[in-house]
């Protein structure tokens, strides 16, 4: 990355002229002419094409809707991951704490509850390479149980998720999506990236019941309900669960083809601070330290309760508790380096509600939505014509201009953190990307920085493209955003694939 190490003072002196740019003046030959050429063949027929690529010195390259706002889907997650590298810094982590109400007796009895107060770490137990493994983190935790002289608690382990408040689910999203590994929300506690795994195996016959089992991680309060059916062959994975924070209660149902091999499902678990504090009751148990009251959360009303139902809180937290130690999570850069190569919706909706906690001391998705425009604004992009509901890209009420990307993508670039968020974008040939341009060399490849998004009808691309000549001025900032297509991954990849490859030949 040195060869694209600029200096903070050209970046400035180029970045003073605004965030305007040429639409309607020069364009680059080539990409233009390919991109008018496809916009009007049968693969976009119904179809909305939008397109912006320009250089930083304000040079446009290519052009088509720049200013129409389209779903972004996960090319939101560049917005997001790069707001938090602003708002806190590369270096920046989250605290979770342990804590105690109560009293230590002189045998070393807690009278009362351990608390594990979350504290927006999304990473916990998730098993991540960045992650402190499970096990690990435990016997650290414990550590801070022995040196507070605990040896049994005459209470219970309450997982306290109340770090970030209001909903932790948009309106906006989709039912069908709630249920689903990619759905789960941001949560002030977590635990196994707020998911759980069920190995699903088709029936011997179209219309037999599908086998289903929970694996890991296991929640006994739950009841589960088991209404799928083996589907015709060709028909794929249309397996659903179907679950609520509200009771401790899903229903999973859609069909899984006869033709499909086993696999694992992940789905959500919308009680991840009561599996955070049940493990950890277990591993105390297990471990010498007895709990007597069992695992416990803190429903809205900041009441403890052993059942996740809405009115069974047994008593109020404790407000003044013995904090005994912290644990961190892995720092900004590294979180949001996994959001946008993994394209982790968990991960972004977190960093999303910590901005709005920063901002406005309130991670309710109102708050956060207006928050985020002053983050904007803090980097001088104006956010007013388009709308952003979510971190991740996840609502289909997300509206963005590839305009507004290469706006934003273009601003990052007088950041601090800029070289940071770099270091957190894909590129092709690369992880996710590894099938991308796979015809063009790789001098070409090496110099594009970008973030996909796709869900149904929706593909998107957007990121930068360093030039050869190692000048700043000739940096492209570039979107592409399809919405309403019906045209197949093989169809429209290629296209894609050559729209980007002629845009990055134009430095």
């Amino acid at each position: 990355m040195k060869k694209y190490n600029y200096i903070l003072v050209l970046m400035w002196m180029l970045l003073a002229a605004g965030p305007s740019f040429g639409q309607d003046g020069w364009r680059s030959a080539a990409p233009q002419k390919y991109i008018d050429k496809v916009a009007a063949d049968k693969i976009f027929r119904g179809s909305q094409l939008g397109v912006m690529a320009v250089k930083v010195n304000g040079d446009t390259v290519a052009a088509i809707n720049p200013e129409k706002r389209l779903l972004p889907a996960s090319n939101t997650k560049l917005l997001t991951t790069g707001l938090a590298l602003n708002e806190f810094g590369p270096e920046h982590r989250f605290a979770t704490k342990l804590a105690y109400s109560g009293a230590v007796d002189g045998n070393g009895v807690l009278h009362g509850d351990l608390y594990i107060i979350g504290g927006g770490d999304p990473t916990l137990a998730s098993g991540d390479s960045i992650a402190t493994p499970t096990e690990e983190l435990f016997s650290i935790w414990k550590g801070f149980v022995d040196a507070a002289g605990i040896k049994a608690i005459e209470g219970k382990i309450v997982g306290d998720g109340r770090y970030f408040n209001g909903m932790y689910i948009p309106r906006s999203w989709q039912y069908a999506d709630l249920g689903t590994y990619y759905g789960t929300g941001g949560q002030g506690l977590s635990f196994y990236i707020n998911a759980q795994d069920f190995r699903v195996a088709a029936g011997k016959n179209v219309g037999d019941p599908v086998s289903v089992e929970l694996v890991y991680p296991q929640t006994p309060w739950m009841k589960f309900y088991y209404e799928c059916t083996t589907g015709q062959p060709g028909t794929g994975d249309e397996l659903y669960l179907y679950t609520s924070e509200f009771a401790p209660v899903a229903v999973m149902r859609g069909t899984f083809a006869v033709d499909r091999r086993p696999k694992t499902e992940g789905c959500a678990n919308m009680f991840p601070a009561l599996t955070c504090a049940w493990y950890f009751s277990e591993f105390l148990s297990s471990n010498g330290i007895s709990v007597s009251g069992g695992a416990a959360d803190l429903d809205y009303n900041g009441f403890v309760r052993t059942e996740p139902v809405l009115g069974r809180g047994l008593y109020r937290a404790a407000e003044n508790l013995v904090t005994i130690g912290q644990t961190l999570s892995p720092t900004v850069e590294q979180i949001a380096r996994v959001t946008n190569w993994r394209s982790d919706n968990y991960y972004a909706e977190t960093l999303y509600r910590h901005i709005g906690l920063k901002r406005a001391a309130s991670a309710d998705y109102a708050a956060c939505q207006e928050t985020e425009a002053q983050a904007f604004a803090a980097l001088g992009v104006c956010s007013e014509e388009v709308s952003i509901e979510d971190g991740s890209g996840l609502s289909r009420h997300d509206y963005l201009t590839p305009s507004f990307f290469c706006t934003f993508l273009k601003a990052m670039m007088g950041s601090q953190s800029y070289e940071a968020y770099l270091r957190t974008i894909g590129w092709p040939g690369h992880g996710m990307y590894e099938t991308r341009l796979a015809r063009e060399p790789q001098s070409l490849k090496s110099r594009i920085r970008y973030k996909s998004g796709s869900m149904g009808g929706v593909r998107c691309y957007s990121g930068y493209v360093f030039p050869k000549s190692g000048r700043a001025e000739d940096t492209i900032v570039f979107s592409v955003l399809v919405n309403n297509c019906l045209a197949s991954s093989e169809e429209l990849f290629p296209v894609l694939d050559k729209i980007i490859a002629l845009i990055a030949d134009e430095n």
